[in-house]
């Protein structure tokens, strides 16, 4: 069982998280679940969709082209986008992108895929990832738990105890929920 709801650590471990952590962790709170292990990411956000909203997010709308939320990578001749990526939710503000993940955040790879992502968007400060604290699934006829939280708290902890890759943000959030 869960003593505290949702998980959460900031990231580099030696700053202070910034004021946005609680409000983001509190939205993660107010919009807790009872069956959340079996909820897709786009089921969580439209929870999160009205509080993320309120803290002043902008918040992909649906998986139609219109209500995606596009964030610039590179520019080229004229100043046309050449290349964006989609992001769950962005805080033009605080520059703070928001990547909601369920199933197979970590076996499917995920979130690296959001770290280095988010990494290139020209406006983002900070990456607040969502992962499920445990995935359940079958493999093989059997009942297997991937301790999703743990794992990606895991690949954060080696990334900045090491000198061999830096990331350009001014800090990663990782929620468990």
């Amino acid at each position: 069982m869960i003593d505290s709801y949702p998980l959460w650590k900031f990231y580099p471990g030696r700053a202070r998280p910034p004021g946005w952590v609680h409000a983001v962790t509190g939205a993660f709170a107010d919009a807790r679940a009872g069956n959340e292990a079996h909820m897709t990411s786009d089921q969580k956000l439209a929870l999160l969709r009205p509080a993320l909203i309120d803290l002043g997010f902008e918040v992909e709308g649906s998986k139609k082209v219109v209500d995606k939320l596009r964030k610039p990578v590179l520019f080229g001749e004229q100043g046309v986008e050449e290349r964006a990526y989609e992001v769950d939710a962005f805080h033009p503000e605080l520059g703070v992108a928001l990547e909601v993940e369920a199933g197979r955040g970590t076996m499917g790879n995920a979130i690296y895929r959001d770290l280095i992502q988010t990494s290139l968007m020209i406006d983002a400060r900070f990456l607040a990832l969502a992962v499920l604290v445990e995935y359940r699934h079958k493999s093989g006829g059997k009942q297997v738990v991937s301790q999703d939280y743990r794992k990606t708290i895991s690949v954060l902890d080696a990334i900045y105890a090491s000198d061999r890759l830096r990331l350009p943000l001014e800090g990663v959030l990782i929620v468990g929920y």
